[in-house]
């Protein structure tokens, strides 16, 4: 029997939907039919405007000209993410997509940052960091540099709505298909259990040999259909409903998210160049809808320009993220919420993990099976890495003390002591985040290392104080040719 895949039919539209389709016909188009079924009747949710680093792979891989995307969903750059209030109130960090100083073999620059914290400098880690330094002078340029140690890593804070738009126009021109309609019911091979063919609230048929779930929370496919259990991670991530709200733009437009802690929750500030994003996620069981409106409302810092949404929100996991003929890509694959902008990136590497596992010849257990296994490594990885920003905190409210005093996962408690004890950092193949990214967190939520590496230990106090110096001062180097941030913007997107 033949079991070839000819056709995809994707379920939902949307950033999931949309990146799906454009993916699928960059890299699969020559081989496969694909269509998008969607409603214009059900509004997507479209808040999530920030993203990590690798998003500039997805454009790569798609051929996007990056002057273009950024003029036409109306992006802005992010080197950073400012946590304010989250350690104590009136307290702030940084993370950064930098890495601070110049490492060694064998030994991060941390360390020697920290014998030096420990002999009574009074520098922060986040001074040896261009990240940083360009995100608080509101500063922005594409370096060109052999020297790694001036790379600016950055992302892209957007308008997720145009960018669906932007990435449909993409795949229709590429051959994608969409179809207009509501999905009322789902018919499955008796047999195999399998999805073969979806029916429209209009009476039409669709049929299809393999499907993706793009549609959101309700998980129409995965499941509805095929029933697939979830796993809840409420207990650790204990916020539950998210309320946004776009607001008119700031006369200067920082290159960076903000972050920040309230009694029972935290909001977020996202600058683009026509607007702001702003939102706040919370616990229900800690602030009412009222309460969480009136938070918000009342610390945007610039005028409200529509009325609030509430989306309200599971956190955890798909047990099965690909089930049989399916796979769930965006929120029906799960949630986790978005204080370190992953949504968009879970997404990305939901779609690239399926073309690289794809099932051209029938769909094969053991292709699930390594599916699932590292959407799940994944998954839990960017879980503990969220944890570790509400477990590490000295507040006094009861939601934070509950966060404080929670059991957390075996690996991030081992982690966290490792750092502790000797200034350690480990990152496994499945974790986004790399050890600068540990390094800043964990410092910013009060965990100041107990030890150094040895190599550290070798330099004089002389020659350690001369290290600091010049690396900081090579940091600096670049800071006066850079401009700001909006002169970037407007000279890049009028580039083409």
């Amino acid at each position: 029997m033949d079991q070839r895949i000819r056709k995809v039919v994707i379920v939902g539209g949307g950033t999931a939907g949309w990146m799906t389709a454009a993916m699928l016909s960059r890299l699969l188009g020559s081989q496969l039919d694909i269509e998008l079924v969607e409603s214009d009747d059900i509004g997507i949710i479209g808040v999530g405007e920030a993203t990590i680093p690798p998003i500039q792979n997805v454009n790569a891989a798609l051929g996007l000209d990056e002057a273009e995307f950024v003029r036409e969903t109306k992006a802005s750059i992010k080197l950073a993410i400012k946590f304010d209030n989250w350690r104590v109130p009136g307290e702030g960090y940084f993370h950064t997509f930098g890495a601070p100083g110049r490492s060694q073999a064998f030994c991060h620059f941390h360390h020697f940052w920290v014998r030096a914290a420990q002999a009574g400098d009074t520098s922060t880690i986040w001074d040896y960091d261009l990240n940083y330094l360009c995100a608080t002078a509101n500063k922005f340029a594409k370096l060109q540099v052999e020297d790694p140690v001036w790379e600016m890593q950055y992302a892209y804070h957007f308008d997720a709505g145009l960018y669906g738009q932007y990435l449909r126009r993409y795949s229709e021109k590429k051959g994608v298909r969409r179809t207009e309609g509501l999905v009322e019911d789902v018919r499955l091979d008796p047999e195999s259990g399998h999805v073969t063919t979806l029916v429209l609230k209009s009476g039409e048929e669709m049929s299809g040999d393999f499907f993706v779930d793009c549609s959101g929370t309700r998980g129409l496919l995965i499941s509805k259909a095929l029933g697939t259990d979830y796993e809840d991670w409420g207990h650790w991530l204990p916020c539950d409903r998210a309320m946004a709200v776009p607001s008119e733009r700031f006369e200067s437009t920082l290159p960076y998210t903000r972050s920040i802690a309230h009694p029972g929750g935290w909001q977020w500030r996202i600058p683009l160049q026509h607007r702001n994003g702003n939102g706040l996620v919370y616990s229900s069981r800690h602030y009412s809808d009222d309460e969480a409106a009136d938070i918000l409302l009342n610390n945007l810092e610039s005028r409200a320009i529509a009325e609030p949404k509430i989306i309200p929100f599971r956190t955890g996991r798909t047990k099965q993220q690909w089930n049989k003929n399916v796979v769930a890509v965006g929120l029906s694959s799960g949630f986790l919420e978005p204080l370190e902008s992953t949504s968009i990136h879970l997404i990305q590497t939901a779609i690239t993990r399926l073309i690289t596992f794809f099932p051209h010849n029938g769909v094969s257990p053991k292709l699930i099976d390594q599916y699932n296994r590292q959407s799940q490594g994944e998954f839990e990885y960017i879980r503990d890495f969220i944890i570790l920003h509400y477990h590490l905190n000295e507040r006094d409210e009861e939601f934070w003390k509950y966060t404080r005093e929670m059991d957390v996962p075996d690996r991030l408690k081992e982690k966290m002591e490792l750092f502790r004890a000797t200034g350690t950092l480990t990152n496994d193949h499945m974790d986004i985040f790399l050890e600068a990214s540990w390094l800043q967190v964990m410092l910013g939520q009060g965990i100041m290392p107990q030890d150094y590496h040895p190599l550290a230990g070798a330099l004089s106090e002389k020659q350690l104080e001369e290290k600091l110096a010049m690396t900081k001062q090579t940091k600096m180097q670049p800071m006066d040719q850079i401009p700001s941030h909006d002169e970037f913007l407007e000279m890049f997107t009028r580039s083409s």
